[in-house]
């Protein structure tokens, strides 16, 4: 396993940012949850990710009540609390995605409480040692952030801050001082979940060009854009509006929950949309 502590903060982003910026391509980032729908399959599923061109990851850690997620996301948090996954089992799989993949950026999104049952230091410490290149915690704003982005950055790792829609100047001039790594722009305010069938497909990302526009002015982090990333065509109006990737979280989880009794079927269908939405970055 690469030890994260050999590494500049942020190191793994740059360089993926830089490798596809000299391809004239930007990032696709899935997201999935660590566990679910159990260890064995989990890591396979984050396998068939990596295997099928996802430039980054961005992994969650299950938690009972994860507020800032829609039904599809915290139904696979509680599918992965039922098979007993706890931070101590992400842990050992993050390690194992890590070794077989030296040089992909890792991130998780996951909830203060789960950082606080550890320990603040020590979370961070352990998530070094996992290979672990940024954390975003979803329910902790960025006035109370301080204890947490310190202790990221003494353990290099990259602390993930949000920018909101139609959020204030003041605002985004904190996410450009204390974010690292990247930028997680927030496509529309609610909570994560693909658009419902009569939501325009690319209205995700119609107020996001101005967005961007303001954390460059300010120097932020490379944006990306995320919360209802769902097709190939909202990757492309992400990449238009000035991000520099696109995250999808729940389109792929759903994935995974439809397939819960297809554990082959569920990989293949998984490096299907990963293929097709990395395409669209192209």
């Amino acid at each position: 396993m690469t030890d994260s502590n050999n590494l500049e903060l942020g190191a793994r982003y740059q360089a993926s940012f830089d490798a596809l910026k000299d391809k004239n391509e930007q990032a696709f980032i899935p997201f999935v949850m660590i566990g679910d729908p159990n260890a064995e399959q989990s890591l396979a599923v984050i396998k068939s990710l990596i295997d099928a061109g996802a430039d980054a990851l961005e992994l969650g850690i299950p938690f009972s009540d994860p507020s800032a997620d829609g039904v599809t996301i915290q139904k696979a948090a509680l599918r992965a609390i039922d098979a007993d996954i706890n931070t101590d089992t992400c842990i050992d799989i993050l390690k194992q995605v890590r070794a077989y993949a030296p040089n992909i950026p890792i991130g998780l999104l996951l909830y203060g409480n789960l950082v606080f049952a550890r320990g603040i230091d020590n979370f961070y410490r352990d998530m070094n040692n996992a290979g672990v290149d940024s954390v975003l915690i979803a329910d902790v704003p960025i006035r109370e952030s301080k204890p947490f982005r310190e202790a990221a950055l003494r353990h290099n790792i990259a602390p993930i801050f949000i920018a909101p829609p139609n959020a204030c100047d003041e605002t985004l001039k904190a996410v450009s001082s204390y974010a690292r790594g990247y930028t997680y722009v927030l496509s529309r305010a609610g909570v994560t979940g693909v658009d419902s069938a009569d939501s325009p497909k690319s209205s995700v990302v119609s107020s996001a060009d101005k967005l961007i526009e303001n954390l460059t002015q300010f120097h932020a982090a490379p944006p990306v854009l995320g919360f209802g990333i769902s097709t190939p065509q909202q990757v492309k109006d992400a990449l238009k509006a000035g991000a520099l990737g696109a995250i999808s979280g729940s389109a792929v989880v759903k994935i995974i929950e439809d397939n819960l009794a297809d554990n082959n079927n569920m990989l293949s269908e998984l490096s299907r949309f990963v293929t097709e939405m990395k395409a669209a970055t192209k």
